[in-house]
């Protein structure tokens, strides 16, 4: 009897081995690679070792040259899948950013303020005095650096002069959003926070720590960057880890995320100067229009994204792993300004369809 109820309990509950008795390792999630400061090494991996497509590359180049591009790269893991250059453009030669550039911008102010130099709820006089405007003191003290930092100053946005006597008021800051040249004084606002020169300020803090070349340099009312292709690809790379750079964080977790969600309810598919990928409702520069839907329908969702005129990009990517980034002249000579065109959403269809 004893023999029979042993024999049951031990159909019961089993007797497999110990081997499956242990679960099952867990997946290890690739090293991050980062290129060494100072040097053209760059470690390197294949689409066929990622299970791409490739059958679908020459596609996705030949879409590249057509529409006017000068460099693109795609990162997985901060080593190099593709790297091209199309059109006359080299590895050595720098290109603007335009509005890309933006970004810099924001992520300097986050360095600046996790050293205790600016805060993003002060008031922008606070650091350039009163009447760096030419609105009312009442509503000109209304606007604070969060509210450059997300394009929600209420200064009208009809010109993209930035002297005093071209911000006037529009409307209470945090009340509008419209896209503007204004957020340059974010510049200002560092340079007198830290007793230095923009310039020196964002070279020793972010360029050359992760090993950026360019600089920047003045078009008109516009203060633009311009690097190398690699330059914005190291960018990107930092951002894609959360502003680490290797072991040292060059920008805390708490602003990165802050910087690359929704930052206020009137446009869902901006941050800190980054657009946002995946939101239901977007609005875009020299308009007031709620336009629906996803800003790159076939981009990924969680995607988040540095634009600029002419169709400068860098696409961040996290689920992926990836940063993806596309220089040169506007895709569309016809329509060259700022615009999410059709370029984005066929590029990320052939993209999607290399990485499937």
């Amino acid at each position: 009897m004893k023999q029979i109820f042993f024999l049951i309990v031990i159909s019961f509950f089993g007797c497999g081995s110990p081997s499956e008795a242990v679960e099952s390792p867990v997946a290890q999630v690739p090293t991050m690679y980062f290129p060494p400061i100072g040097s053209d090494v760059w470690q390197t991996t294949t689409a066929q070792s990622l299970n791409w497509d490739v059958s679908k590359q020459a596609d996705l180049l030949s879409f590249l040259e057509a529409k006017y591009t000068k460099s693109f790269m795609i990162l997985v893991d901060g080593k190099i899948v593709m790297e091209h250059y199309f059109n006359g453009h080299s590895a050595t030669q720098n290109w603007y950013w335009a509005s890309a550039g933006k970004t810099l911008t924001a992520t300097t102010f986050g360095i600046a303020e996790q050293e205790g130099l600016v805060s993003r709820t002060d008031k922008v006089s606070s650091k350039l005095g009163v009447g760096w405007t030419s609105a009312p003191l009442a509503k000109e003290n209304l606007i604070t650096n969060n509210h450059l930092l997300t394009m929600t100053s209420g200064l009208d946005d009809a010109t993209d002069d930035v002297s005093v006597a071209s911000l006037t008021y529009k409307a209470d800051a945090g009340t509008r959003w419209a896209y503007h040249n204004v957020f340059v004084k974010l510049q200002d606002v560092i340079a007198a926070a830290s007793g230095q020169s923009f310039t020196n300020y964002f070279n020793a803090k972010l360029r050359d720590k992760i090993g950026m070349n360019g600089g920047w340099f003045t078009v008109g009312n516009n203060i633009l960057y311009g690097s190398n292709a690699r330059s914005a690809a190291r960018f990107g790379l930092l951002m894609l880890n959360k502003g680490k750079w290797e072991s040292t964080q060059i920008l805390n977790q708490n602003y990165f995320e802050a910087a690359t969600t929704t930052s206020q309810n009137l446009n869902l598919a901006y941050g800190y100067l980054w657009w946002l990928n995946g939101k239901p409702t977007y609005r875009m520069p020299v308009s007031q229009a709620v336009f629906s839907g996803s800003l790159v329908p076939s981009g990924p969702a969680d995607m988040f994204m540095a634009l600029g005129k002419n169709d400068q990009k860098i696409y961040v990517i996290p689920s992926r792993r990836m940063v993806v980034m596309r220089m040169g002249d506007a895709s569309d000579p016809a329509n060259p300004t700022f615009s999410m065109s059709g370029f984005d959403t066929e590029l990320w269809t052939k993209i999607s369809a290399l990485i499937r």
